[in-house]
């Protein structure tokens, strides 16, 4: 479905996990770096975080939508705003996710559904929700992993969601370049927020990861730049970019 074009009146851009980490990152850089919207749909569970979050605004009104991306009925009320205002989505920001640390037979089988609700589920009813309005010259940004380069014991489902997330944005991409609308895969490593803490509550971090974390800001930086250039992958920093390609060059089961 597309929507046409005399009807679109203003012009926003879409952030889902928005209350922390990424997704308000990348919120309050758009507000100093994105001219051409009029306002900013943010969504999250946490509505107190968000309200906090529009505080910190300086240049584009934010629109709290305090909504559970897993849930039909929270996805009928951004339709439904949708619907009735009918803007020209600029920007799409797929940031909500989810993680759970640990074997597979350790973590709890609500958790390792949840992840695939939120990282899958909720990033595809999103992402079809929102598509129909965007145009030409649009950009859908969504955040993977470089956990989905190959799988990683002790983070198997995780990895296993944010794989299908850069294969399944992979396809978009492709698809929708007709549109002229531009999908952008972010997969960065251990990115220093409230996801990371959450996702290996109870577990010792391992060295390494220690080493590769990274804070936010410049992953989201660089993301912002690589979806303008176009680019198809938006991966932040050396020792990440090097797992990739040893993710091309070496079976996968010498990796993890």
């Amino acid at each position: 479905m597309d929507v046409k074009g005399e009807h679109m009146n203003k012009t926003i851009a879409i952030v889902t996990g928005a209350s922390s980490g990424m997704g308000q990152e990348f919120v309050l850089q758009l507000d100093t770096c994105l001219k051409s919207v009029d306002e900013i749909w943010v969504i999250a569970r946490r509505e107190e975080k968000l309200r906090e979050l529009s505080d910190k605004m300086k240049n584009i009104p934010i629109r709290i939508f305090s909504l559970d991306i897993t849930k039909e009925l929270d996805l009928a009320v951004l339709q439904a705003a949708l619907t009735t205002e009918c803007p020209q989505v600029r920007l799409l920001v797929n940031a909500a996710g989810v993680g759970k640390a640990g074997r597979f037979d350790e973590i709890a089988t609500s958790d390792a559904l949840n992840m695939v609700d939120v990282n899958c589920k909720g990033l595809i009813a999103i992402t079809h929700t929102v598509l129909p309005y965007m145009k030409d010259k649009s950009n859908i940004i969504q955040i993977a992993s470089a956990s989905a380069f190959l799988p990683q014991r002790e983070f198997a489902v995780y990895a296993a969601t944010k794989s299908m997330v850069l294969s399944f944005s992979r396809a978009l991409r492709k698809e929708l370049n007709a549109r002229n609308i531009i999908v952008t895969v972010v997969c960065p490593g251990p990115v220093d927020t409230e996801f990371l803490a959450i996702s290996n509550v109870g577990k010792e971090p391992k060295l390494l990861k220690q080493f590769v974390t990274v804070e936010a800001a410049p992953v989201v930086r660089q993301a912002l730049r690589d979806a303008k250039e176009g680019k198809e992958l938006s991966i932040y920093g050396l020792p990440m970019k090097a797992v990739y390609f040893a993710s091309k060059l070496f079976p996968h089961n010498w990796m993890f």
